[in-house]
């Protein structure tokens, strides 16, 4: 990958990691396929985050003049496939993700570290309470 295509990447990856993408993965399928260079592969938790994970990287990448060439399945919150020419983005929810299971289709691909910013991983790490009666 040339270093103006790992500059545009960590763009992208940036985007997804914004709204608390969950399991990112970036996948360089260039020697495998010609329809893209990279996947980036993530879920969310709910249909709703799903959506807004997708509304949200069309926004970033609009901000920095990039538009993609389609996007699929926003309304719905299950897939959502966004094409931006040599990116290819999946957003999933959760149970749809593992249910067609990218990962083990394109698993010759290499994968491309992902790097979560410090404040992302401790968010991530922190477990939800739910108020007791006491509270």
């Amino acid at each position: 990958m040339t270093e103006d295509a790992a500059a545009g990447l960590d763009l992208f990856l940036r985007a997804v990691l914004d709204k608390k993408a969950i399991h990112v993965v970036a996948l360089d399928v260039s020697e495998l396929t010609s329809i893209a260079d990279v996947f980036i592969i993530c879920s969310g938790r709910s249909n709703r985050q799903v959506s807004a994970i997708a509304e949200h990287i069309e926004r970033q990448m609009r901000s920095h003049k990039i538009k993609p060439l389609s996007v699929e399945g926003s309304q719905e919150g299950q897939w959502v496939l966004m094409d931006y020419g040599h990116v290819i983005i999946h957003v999933f929810f959760e149970s749809v993700r593992e249910f067609y299971d990218l990962e083990g289709l394109w698993r010759d691909a290499r994968r491309i570290p992902v790097s979560v910013p410090s404040k992302a991983k401790a968010a991530a790490g922190r477990k939800t309470r739910r108020p007791s009666q006491e509270d």
